[in-house]
């Protein structure tokens, strides 16, 4: 094989392996907005938990 066709061959494939990767980082972030939008998620700040940890585990024996 020419040594110049297997060179374009090559960033040929890189260059379709970067589109794919941007792809998939575009379906994973869409995938995580909508997520995001059902729970709340998208808060700055998350709620706090009422319970504290002495009322979570029992007494050591």
């Amino acid at each position: 094989m020419n040594e110049t066709f297997a060179y374009e061959l090559h960033g040929i494939r890189t260059a379709e392996l970067a589109r794919q990767a941007q792809h998939d980082r575009l379906v994973r972030e869409a995938k995580r907005a909508r997520r995001g939008g059902r729970n709340g998620s998208h808060e700055a700040e998350r709620r706090v938990s009422a319970t504290r940890a002495t009322d979570r585990f029992t007494r050591a024996a």
